[in-house]
């Protein structure tokens, strides 16, 4: 008997509509990109839920590699959303910007290390990680989304730098982009994620 699946729900994002620097336009062409990453992992997961759980059908491994491609696309891009919507402007009485300046001497080092992580040729993410092991944090650049990932960090602020994030307001000028996604940043989901990665691991 197959295993029953809970389908995942596209979060709704519409309040990020007006942000300085990313239209409206870009922005309901990102959110169909993300719904259609949801879509996706919930058809991959009733498929596989109708197979045998022994994997002898061809089928199992190709549609759990699959998954994992439509799964962190769907959960990388609620991410990227939630990291928007505010102003930019970091606490600098907080946990994460003490944090920042402590790992990498200031806040503006770790500022223009994280773009510059952004402009890396090629397609991909920009992330801020924190590492609870070594309790270090480091920009980290993501390629295909279903690899890459530092093992066991806690994502805490991710950028989303494949052409869908930009070129329908910015072209190939990527960097007019990240700045324009600098100065949206929501610093307090940041601060909330590295207070439950360091629990986590407490």
């Amino acid at each position: 008997m197959p295993v029953k699946t809970m389908a995942y729900q596209a979060k709704d994002y519409s309040e990020l509509i007006g942000m300085e620097g990313l239209s409206e336009g870009l922005l309901n062409n990102h959110f169909k990109l993300y719904q259609g990453y949801v879509s996706n992992s919930n058809k991959l997961l009733e498929q596989i839920a109708e197979l045998p759980p022994d994997g002898a059908d061809p089928k199992f491994a190709e549609l759990n590699r699959r998954l994992g491609f439509e799964w962190n696309g769907m959960r990388m891009h609620e991410y990227y959303f939630e990291s928007l919507g505010g102003d930019g402007k970091i606490d600098k009485n907080g946990a994460l910007a003490k944090k920042i300046s402590e790992d990498f001497g200031s806040f503006d080092s770790w500022h223009k290390s994280f773009k510059a992580t952004g402009m890396i040729r090629g397609v991909g993410w920009a992330a801020l990680y924190l590492d609870p092991n070594a309790n270090r944090l480091m920009n980290f650049w993501i390629g295909e989304h279903h690899v890459s990932h530092p093992s066991s960090c806690q994502l805490l602020l991710i950028m989303d730098v494949w052409e869908h994030a930009f070129m329908l307001d910015y072209g190939l000028n990527r960097k007019d982009y990240i700045e324009a996604f600098g100065r949206n940043i929501d610093w307090q989901a940041a601060e909330q994620r590295l207070s439950g990665g360091m629990k986590a691991w407490k």
